[in-house]
């Protein structure tokens, strides 16, 4: 990195990476540290960066930096380059073998329960490959740069991102032995007027469950004085006895088999599920560690 920066579009690459460096330390000084220049040589590297683009990509004051809407664009662009031109060279150094560094979003409960588990055999079978997981409930956006593949639940909104179906998830209405012995088993869904029902915060404002009976499909609202963002803080609250609640699957099956929660109205269950994709930036350049990444979990997952 001590290499001289060349004028005008010599040395773009470059340019792109300090850029992406300032953004992701927050400061000159943080990013002149990584790359080894010194804060004025990164300054100067960014003003030439606006003055040829004829655009402000940062706003700087004495105690941050903020990226304007087009320093956003940018960014996403630069991270983009610069990883197909890292990829570029790795493929040439080692005839194409998948390496590098693969950023993946993931839910919480999921990305816990489901997608860190599989990581120690990935990494084994990829050797060359470091990944980098973000646990959140927070979409973030993979076409502008800030994941190389995310995991989504559900129906997709139209983009310009390739997605492959890495699995399914069904549902189950769980309590615990202890809230049971307390309220009463439900045998029928009506019953479920007369017990807590824990739900999502982020569903329809009236919350239901669906149910079929007889080959019909019906819903039912139900109510509750708890609500959350993720199946897992809803199990663990079913495990305490705080009431009933339908989450994913994957995320209670454990503690059902253990014995700390007991399934509900099974043969009411619609057998509903939602698909979980794997979305990237797709295409010809798509990096080979994104797609051994994204095979794999459909191995994994889709079993």
């Amino acid at each position: 990195m001590n290499a001289k920066m060349q004028p005008g579009g010599a040395d773009r690459a470059r340019e792109m990476a300090v850029f992406s460096a300032v953004a992701a330390s927050g400061s000159f000084s943080a990013a002149g540290r990584d790359l080894d220049l010194t804060p004025s040589a990164v300054s100067r590297t960014i003003d030439r960066i606006e003055a040829r683009l004829g655009v402000r990509l940062m706003l700087r004051t004495t105690r941050t930096l903020t990226l304007t809407p087009e320093g956003q664009a940018y960014l996403g662009a630069a991270r983009r380059i610069l990883s197909d031109l890292d990829d570029a060279e790795q493929a040439i150094a080692d005839q194409g073998a998948p390496r590098g560094r693969l950023r993946v979003s993931a839910s919480l409960s999921h990305g816990r329960l489901c997608v860190v588990p599989l990581l120690g055999a990935f990494v084994a079978r990829y050797p060359h490959i470091l990944v980098d997981i973000n646990l959140s409930d927070a979409v973030v956006d993979i076409a502008g740069g800030q994941a190389d593949v995310g995991i989504r639940f559900g129906p997709l909104a139209d983009s310009g991102l390739t997605a492959r179906k890495i699995g399914v998830m069904g549902r189950m209405i769980v309590a615990s032995p202890d809230y049971l012995a307390r309220r009463g088993t439900p045998r029928v869904p009506e019953d479920l007027h007369d017990h807590n029902c824990l739900n999502f915060n982020f569903r329809r404002a009236e919350p239901v469950w669906p149910f079929v009976r007889d080959g019909q499909e019906f819903a039912l609202s139900v109510k509750g004085n708890v609500e959350a963002n993720n199946g897992e803080t809803l199990g663990q609250l079913a495990i305490d006895g705080v009431g009933v609640t339908r989450v994913g699957a994957f995320s209670v099956v454990e503690d059902v088999a253990a014995g700390r929660l007991v399934p509900l109205l099974e043969d009411f269950n619609p057998g509903d599920e939602e698909r979980i994709h794997a979305v990237f930036v797709g295409g010809a350049n798509t990096p080979a560690r994104v797609r051994v990444f994204v095979d794999f979990l459909a191995e994994q997952l889709g079993r």
